[in-house]
């Protein structure tokens, strides 16, 4: 009788949940969402796609980066870059928040969220961060380009969408 009392409760020592042995509900993690790619795979491709102009693959493939390494501050400039020129201003805000704490003083975070700006039509901001960009470093192309685009957007003339019906 002893013997089998012993055996019952080693059996429910070992069925226990909370065993020393078992996987608790902190240590298993649900990756089934993740994917693996190797080495930068995705963010190669999307660079390409968005040198290509190819604006849609390369904020799929952006975003896929960001699946990997959601904090990358090299696929989050291009996955904002690339929300920008589809028009999804409120997926490139999101990009724009996380970056800020990482790379937000960076001549390349005031370019690219100062065009980002531009396309919206919010010039007094993009002016603010071109002229940021530009005297970080005066010699870089981008924000003298910038600032020229920004120049030309103001002597653009503004139409309203009928006034182009008679021609």
């Amino acid at each position: 009788m002893k013997k089998y009392l012993l055996v019952v409760g080693f059996l429910g020592l070992v069925a226990c949940e909370g065993s020393p042995f078992d996987d608790g509900a902190g240590s298993v993690f649900d990756s089934a969402n993740r994917s693996y790619y190797r080495d930068d795979e995705s963010l190669i491709a999307a660079k390409v796609q968005f040198n290509e102009g190819n604006y849609g693959r390369s904020y799929s493939f952006f975003d896929k980066a960001l699946d990997v390494t959601p904090n990358d501050p090299e696929a989050l400039l291009g996955y904002a870059a690339s929300a920008d020129m589809l028009g999804r201003f409120d997926k490139a805000d999101d990009a724009y928040r996380k970056l800020r704490p990482i790379i937000g003083n960076t001549l390349q975070y005031h370019n690219n969220y100062g065009y980002s700006n531009l396309l919206r039509g919010n010039l007094t901001v993009a002016r603010q961060h071109f002229l940021i960009a530009y005297e970080m470093d005066p010699s870089n192309e981008f924000a003298a380009n910038n600032l020229e685009l920004l120049r030309n957007s103001i002597n653009y003339p503004r139409r309203a969408p009928g006034d182009l019906n008679g021609i």
